[in-house]
């Protein structure tokens, strides 16, 4: 009976320093493995953060170039009637737009429908002066129209969604 004592002790032994090699590998595997997930987040923040610094800044432009400030400062010297006018400054909104519609992949989806909403409300206000208009009628007339329903507004949606694009932009940091 003694002969076994000895040789059980030694696989007791070895069963114990196997499973504390087991547990030391294990845990720097684990180790390991975090750090490579640390390190892959890190490079894609690293990688992705410019994108949407960029994304910001276009959303930001957008936001200037359809204010109908902006938009009718650009436009109305180049037109000859009310009708080529709202013709322009819609196909500007458009163009404006379509550029930047990907943007919206860096941006939350609330920023998002808040751009889009104050793009339709420009655009809304563009048809509504528009058909208070003759199409004949000189560019300035309906200029004057549009600035006028802007200024009736309790508030103005590019600057809203500006306000809100600058919020959401200052979280990130």
């Amino acid at each position: 009976m003694i002969h076994y004592i000895e040789p059980i002790s030694y696989l007791l032994i070895s069963v114990v320093l196997m499973y504390g090699l087991y547990r030391i590998a294990d845990n720097l595997i684990q180790q390991m493995l975090l750090r490579q997930r640390e390190d892959k987040r890190q490079k894609q923040v690293e990688t992705i953060l410019p994108l949407r610094i960029q994304a910001y800044e276009r959303m930001c432009l957008f936001l200037e170039r359809i204010t109908p400030n902006q938009l009718l400062l650009r436009v109305v010297p180049n037109t000859h009637s009310a009708l080529q006018l709202q013709q322009t400054l819609l196909s500007e909104i458009r163009e404006e737009y379509n550029h930047n519609i990907a943007q919206q992949l860096y941006l939350s989806i609330g920023t998002w429908e808040e751009i889009n909403n104050a793009m339709n409300e420009i655009v809304t206000i563009i048809n509504k002066s528009a058909s208070e208009v003759s199409p004949e009628e000189a560019p300035t007339l309906l200029a004057k129209k549009i600035i006028a329903m802007v200024a009736e507004m309790p508030n103005d949606p590019p600057v809203e969604a500006l306000k809100r694009l600058k919020t959401e932009f200052s979280s990130l940091f």
